[in-house]
């Protein structure tokens, strides 16, 4: 999106999933007086730096991951409680109302999390749709993957489980192959969110997946309004995509 744009000189870093590096990234920006910084926030631990960086005075564009209190310039991301939702609503027509079902949270220290599941929950009340196995996999493939074996060591008998909700797609799809290498993938059905082109909407092709639900990226909206920021223009609080 950037490349579109050849006003724009874009600085990345990548922290790789790791909060004080991130931390780093961002207090490196504000030392460099950058005209706008957009941050996809690990969590909301990035709260305080973004805080910092926008009382310094420079426009702070928010990604798809919340931080808390309203230090921020724009906040671009897609409403997650619609896609929990959502999710509950598929589980509970493609399970008639009945079955045991795995959920993979989000990390549970970021508001995506809390928002894909809350709904999700609520949707299946009063169904005899379970919740039989739980846990955290902190947005990471392998993390869910360890959690999905221990999911299938925990409800052992043929059958047991009919669904696993994956919080993102990687989630989803590693526990299908976690479930395949304990020889019970067929037993079950695997949705995750999220529908890259070549992660989520590809392991749907590829029968891996029965369902991923969309969350646009907002990538072409941020370098849109980073544009407008740096010449002086105002940008809405938020923008849900």
């Amino acid at each position: 999106n950037a490349e579109k744009h050849p006003e724009i000189k874009l600085q990345m870093r990548d922290a790789q999933n790791e909060v004080q590096r991130q931390i780093s990234h961002v207090q490196e920006f504000v030392a460099s007086k950058v005209d706008v910084i957009i941050i996809s926030p690990k969590d909301t631990s990035l709260t305080k730096v973004v805080s910092e960086a926008f009382r310094a005075g420079i426009p702070v564009i928010v990604l798809d991951r919340e931080v808390e209190g309203d230090d921020f310039t724009t906040f671009i991301g897609a409403d997650n409680r619609v896609i929990g939702a959502a999710v509950g609503t598929w589980a509970k027509e493609n399970l008639k109302g009945k079955g045991n079902v795995v959920e993979l949270k989000g990390l549970g220290t970021t508001i995506a999390a809390k928002d894909r599941s809350e709904p999700f929950h609520e949707a299946i009340k009063g169904t005899d749709i379970k919740i039989v196995y739980e846990a955290d996999m902190e947005w990471l493939g392998d993390k869910a993957r360890e959690k999905m074996q221990a999911a299938l060591a925990r409800n052992p008998a043929k059958g047991s489980i009919q669904l696993v909700y994956g919080a993102n797609d990687p989630a989803a799809i590693q526990a299908y192959y976690a479930a395949n290498e304990a020889g019970r993938e067929s037993e079950m059905m695997f949705v995750g969110v999220d529908a890259l082109p070549h992660e989520g909407v590809d392991a749907v092709k590829k029968g891996i997946l029965n369902a991923t639900f969309e969350y646009p990226n907002g990538a072409k909206e941020a370098i849109d309004i980073a544009i407008k920021l740096a010449a002086g223009e105002k940008a809405p609080k938020t923008v849900t995509l």
